[in-house]
């Protein structure tokens, strides 16, 4: 159960997670030692799944975004198992999703240019037989956060406390 503490320790964590424990506990109001231990608390508990560094696409020549909506008419769990193996094995995929509604899968896709796209598309295709498949590229991207939003995350332990009375 997450308190206004973690709150906090996890809104500096995910502006920068290089920051030093010290500085982090400075800013938040507590001292090293146990601000390092709300850390661990939260590594733990697999609140924080990890820290990584973000990278620019444009820099490392993946800045090429391209959404792609899968509509399948097969529903065996042997197809959603080979499909969800091929889209795993893929770099290029560096989101997957299964959905509800018109689609059954929305893959986000970075590569270098149209070409490599293309290249990953028959790669993809040739692994596993697909109904529809729907491709629309980014032209500008307008906001992109890793950051959750933490404002949901005490009304849900309120909520939980709730719940368990």
């Amino acid at each position: 159960m997450l308190d206004e503490m973690d709150i906090k320790i996890l809104r500096v964590l995910q502006e920068d997670a290089t920051r030093a424990v010290a500085e982090i506990g400075k800013e938040v109001g507590l001292s090293t030692t146990p601000c390092w231990r709300r850390i661990q608390k939260l590594e733990e508990a697999g609140v924080i799944q990890r820290k990584v560094a973000v990278l620019d696409p444009v820099r490392v020549n993946a800045g090429v975004t391209v959404f792609v909506q899968v509509k399948t008419d097969q529903h065996s769990h042997e197809w959603l198992e080979r499909f969800h193996e091929a889209v795993i094995d893929f770099p290029e995929v560096v989101e997957f999703y299964r959905m509800s509604g018109d689609i059954d899968y929305l893959l986000r896709v970075v590569v270098p240019d149209i070409a490599a796209y293309d290249r990953f598309y028959k790669k993809l295709i040739s692994k596993i037989e697909i109904a529809k498949v729907s491709s629309a590229f980014a032209i500008e991207q307008i906001k992109y956060t890793t950051a959750v939003p933490l404002h949901f995350a005490l009304a849900g332990s309120k909520g939980s406390q709730a719940t368990k009375r």
